[in-house]
């Protein structure tokens, strides 16, 4: 049987099974472009039950029985890659996602890896199942790597942003030619404009390479925030000013820190892949570190402020504005603002905090709600962070009520009094 070119007239035609793995915003995202093609569907995640409740695709199968991916003809796998305690790479959810589909997966099929990981990962975690299943790759089984370029915003309903799934360049590579080929005609389906790979290993590295750009330069900010600082002298200023330079400088704005999924795990991700060979990413490495500890300086700060002032705190309590990892979105996957929670607990104070796309967080074994910002809850607060700078919050009302206020994003113009942009 001739399984490239009957996969390959099943995507023409659009005649064809997807199976999603991992619902998150990622494979959501998916979904939703790919059943407007009106492409059957089949959503699988471990915490199905939850995904039912927020997810409400019609159309769709929704399972945690991975038998069902034996109906599929593409399977995309969408699952998170963590780092483990010592900040190297946690690869458990694919390896189990790859160990439940052995019995399962079936020729004629092509699986997408779209996780985030180091260069070698798809090779190194498909390839020993294909040949256990005694498949031939690129004949009778197809391999391709296309990494996620979704932002979390796009879970937002009132959220307009400039780029989405449909219009953003999607990478793809393939094991092989006719994997390329189908790789690349899958993702038509969903995106515009298909960039393709020579390799599976050089998309791998593609992906680590636009995080870890971001992250070295965040840091580069962040660090030259905390120099500048002590020498009077504002980054945010500098950075504006530096910016009138139409070539040749990318703005990079400091903060309390990164979060998300990627940013603050792929430069330990390629700083690991290049100890295994022998070299050392130093650059790599520092900015990773810079990034993670610049909350630390935050909260020093902070202290040190309430402790040379002597200011008497109602309950010990100092109020965070903005828990998750950006303006504008729900995700508090490594955000910032649990950093500076925890570090805040640890010297005997503690939080309350306000965020209107959060409900609740878990912050020390506590949960906290969320709290609606008027004039009495700013009044209530001595001291109050601006962490993450959401547009739904009221910067006048903030800037007007707020006693002593410490802005982490430089969201409060026209104040100067009780007013440190950290």
């Amino acid at each position: 049987m001739d399984y490239f070119n009957k996969l390959k007239i099943k995507l023409k035609k659009r005649k064809l099974t997807v199976c999603i793995i991992g619902v998150g915003y990622v494979g959501q995202a998916i979904i939703k472009k790919i059943l407007s093609k009106n492409i059957r569907v089949i959503a699988l995640d471990r915490n199905i039950g939850k995904i039912k409740k927020i997810v409400k695709f019609k159309k769709v199968f929704y399972t945690n029985n991975y038998k069902y991916i034996g109906k599929a003809d593409v399977i995309v796998i969408c699952l998170p890659t963590p780092l483990k305690k010592n900040k190297t790479p946690d690869l458990s959810h694919l390896k189990a996602a790859v160990k439940s589909m052995k019995n399962f997966v079936k020729k004629g099929q092509m699986i997408s890896l779209e996780s985030t990981t180091y260069p070698g990962s798809t090779e190194e975690l498909f390839i020993p199942l294909i040949n256990q299943k005694r498949f031939k790759l690129s004949e009778n089984f197809f391999l391709v790597y296309s990494p996620e370029r979704i932002s979390p915003e796009l879970k937002i309903k009132d959220k307009n942003i400039k780029y989405n799934i449909s219009n953003t360049p999607k990478l793809c590579a393939g094991y092989s030619k006719k994997c390329e080929i189908l790789g690349k005609s899958f993702y038509k389906l969903v995106t515009k404009k298909v960039v393709m790979a020579s390799s599976l290993k050089v998309a791998e590295a593609s992906k680590m390479i636009e995080n870890v750009f971001r992250s070295v330069n965040i840091a580069l900010v962040n660090e030259l925030k905390m120099f500048l600082d002590k020498i009077k002298i504002n980054i945010h200023e500098v950075l504006n000013l530096a910016g009138t330079k139409p070539y040749g400088f990318t703005k990079f704005d400091p903060g309390p820190g990164y979060g998300g999924h990627c940013i603050p795990l792929d430069p330990y991700y390629l700083y690991w892949l290049a100890k295994k060979n022998k070299f050392d990413l130093k650059f790599v490495k520092t900015s990773g570190e810079i990034n993670r500890n610049i909350s630390f300086w935050i909260t020093s700060k902070i202290f040190n402020f309430i402790k040379n002032r002597k200011i008497k705190l109602v309950k010990k309590k100092i109020l965070i504005l903005g828990v998750a990892y950006k303006k504008n979105i729900d995700d508090t996957r490594e955000s910032p603002a649990f950093k500076i929670s925890e570090n805040i607990i640890r010297q005997g104070y503690d939080i309350e905090y306000s965020d209107p796309y959060i409900k609740t967080i878990k912050v020390s074994g506590k949960i906290k709600r969320s709290k609606k910002i008027t004039k009495h809850l700013l009044k209530k607060f001595k001291v109050i962070i601006i962490v993450t700078d959401h547009d739904k919050f009221d910067y006048k009302l903030i800037k007007d009520s707020a006693k002593y206020l410490f802005d982490c994003r430089n969201s409060i113009k026209g104040r100067k009094k009780d007013y440190f942009s950290i």
